[in-house]
């Protein structure tokens, strides 16, 4: 690595040590990784391809289902294939630029997530609510203006993250993770005094998007509250909120353990259980939302249903 004060060529390479413990079982871990990755582009590309293909489907909460598993495709795409070619790779190393992408990608994934489950607990307030209003409020227009917002926002702010930590001379090329992220390369930066306003910027991220959990959580209980005294509301609450909710449980979990792994993780910690609560947000969520939406919703079951039925006649 350069030292302090000379800038950093692209042709750097970061090696990633998070595999160093797992080089006995590595062709296990291989197969069940494709497998897996497999797995989430088969159920993801399912759910897609029905949404797109059924025009009975071309409504808000869909399309938003829709936007869900793409944005889904994306996060994991960021990952998947670079940890598959680290696994029959004797040497894990990423360059510079592939690293700072990657951090870019994932973490871009993860604040979208979040964004897309804000809109929808909106969608479904508006459902339940103001069914009245319904088709005026998530008009077409507004409802591409969401969707941009759930895509551009996290990106674009994201993007800021990374380059400021672009700007930082780093004094070590070893991540202790399977895949970058960009306050573990903040944190080799040689001069600390340098990152205060990646920190700033860091934190103003996290709170805009603790104010989205905030406004989905009060959203579902102001849907909760509402739907008690209704039946038919209840049966609405059931059918659609039940499995926003789930995502959206599911998802805070697996990214609350590794917020909390990267802020106050202990390198006493066994590698495998800290490889875990890296990855399970690039596992979990991808894998369980169009499962819970497909198998839930009565209109992507009963499609997906049908083309299975045709396909084996």
């Amino acid at each position: 690595f350069p030292p302090p004060g000379i800038q950093k060529p692209n042709s750097i390479v970061f090696f990633l040590s998070g595999l160093n413990e797992t080089n006995n079982h590595r062709f296990t871990l291989f197969f069940l990784t494709l497998l897996c990755y497999c797995v989430i582009l088969l159920v993801n590309i399912s759910v897609i391809v029905t949404i797109i293909m059924d025009k009975n489907l071309h409504e808000p909460m869909y399309i938003l289902i829709c936007t869900f598993c793409m944005n889904g495709l994306y996060g994991t795409a960021g990952f998947y294939p670079k940890f598959l070619w680290d696994l029959l790779s004797p040497v894990h190393v990423i360059s510079y630029s592939g690293c700072l992408i990657q951090a870019q990608v994932i973490y871009s994934f993860a604040l979208s997530e979040l964004s897309i489950l804000s809109v929808m607990a909106y969608d479904r307030y508006v459902a339940i609510c103001r069914p009245l209003e319904y088709h005026s409020v998530m008009s077409k227009q507004r409802l591409i203006m969401l969707v941009c917002y759930s895509w551009m926002t996290p990106f674009c702010m994201k993007g800021i993250n990374v380059f400021l930590t672009s700007r930082l001379k780093l004094c070590s090329p070893y991540i202790a993770r399977l895949f970058c992220l960009n306050w573990i390369i903040v944190k080799l930066a040689c001069f600390p005094a340098e990152t205060t306003l990646n920190g700033i910027v860091a934190y103003i991220t996290i709170v805009i998007y603790v104010f989205h959990g905030f406004f989905i959580v009060c959203s579902y209980m102001y849907l909760i509250k509402t739907c008690v005294n209704s039946i038919e509301n209840r049966a609405k609450f059931m059918q659609t909120c039940v499995p926003h909710l789930t995502s959206l449980l599911t998802f805070l979990g697996t990214i609350l353990f590794d917020v909390l792994n990267i802020r106050f993780g202990s390198k006493d910690l066994p590698q495998t259980l800290q490889n875990f609560v890296a990855i399970e947000f690039l596992v979990i969520p991808p894998l369980m939302n169009p499962l819970i939406y497909g198998f839930k919703l009565t209109k992507i079951r009963n499609r997906i249903l049908r083309v299975i039925t045709l396909k084996t006649n």
